[in-house]
């Protein structure tokens, strides 16, 4: 029996080979490549309007509602990028934003391929997270089927928490675990399989507009500036002090 390619790892027929064309064609095609990205979010706007909806009246039931991002590899990775500007960017506390990883922090910086099948992990990861009704949990997976990842959204609704799944496959079994879910599109590669590309692209485009509506909607956005960012330098009180005064105008 045929074994169905996911569709991240399809092979894209008819493009040139990078590796052989002049490097500013390479990067072109790259690039045009990565710009379906934004296409795939445009037709899945009505979708991220229904998740971002859900987290703020979450939020606004729950006043200690943690946003968890949970993920393997890539995934993880982009997910904790939204994850730790929340504090600088809106002042969302920090005990508030958390991560379950495959693998652990360690993991972040060092690729460790095995730990996405690690179920049991995930189990762990959840029970020490302590994750309950109170809380939201993002899982994010290219392929839509990480072991690691499904698990966790499977034991988070479980635990009663708001479940969404983030998945490039449209068959993903993260789909089927979450409360609600986005699907993400984007196909093949250029690089086939690097789903740091494409893929990647479009999780993180699709977190940056959940997460800045939300904040926006919370009260922690004025006049489309960063009302509440932490001036923890020089040039943020800088900057803090230019918001101040532009918003009181």
């Amino acid at each position: 029996m045929k074994t169905k390619v996911i569709p991240t790892e399809k092979f894209l027929k008819n493009v040139p080979f990078i590796e052989e064309v002049h490097i500013k064609d390479g990067l072109a095609i790259l690039l045009d490549n990565q710009s379906q990205a934004f296409d795939v979010i445009r037709n899945k706007l009505d979708d991220i309007e229904t998740v971002t909806n859900c987290i703020i009246n979450k939020i606004k039931t729950h006043s200690k509602t943690r946003i968890i991002y949970a993920g393997a590899g890539t995934s993880a990775r982009i997910g904790v990028q939204d994850g730790v500007e929340l504090y600088p960017t809106f002042g969302w506390p920090t005990d508030q934003v958390a991560f379950i990883i495959a693998g652990g922090l360690s993991a972040l910086t060092r690729s460790k391929e095995n730990s996405e099948d690690d179920e049991n992990d995930a189990e762990f990861q959840v029970k020490t997270t302590n994750i309950n009704q109170n809380d939201i949990v993002i899982g994010i997976a290219a392929s839509g089927n990480t072991p690691f990842t499904k698990k966790v959204i499977e034991i988070s609704r479980l635990n009663g928490a708001l479940t969404i799944a983030i998945s490039n496959n449209p068959k993903g079994k993260i789909v089927t675990e979450a409360d609600y879910n986005i699907i993400l599109d984007t196909g093949g590669e250029i690089l086939t399989g690097s789903t740091r590309l494409k893929a990647g692209t479009s999780q993180k485009i699709c977190l940056n507009l959940i997460s800045t509506i939300v904040m926006a909607k919370l009260g922690f956005v004025k006049k489309n500036m960063m009302s509440n960012l932490i001036a923890s330098n020089k040039k943020l009180r800088i900057r803090n002090k230019k918001i101040n005064k532009a918003i009181s105008l």
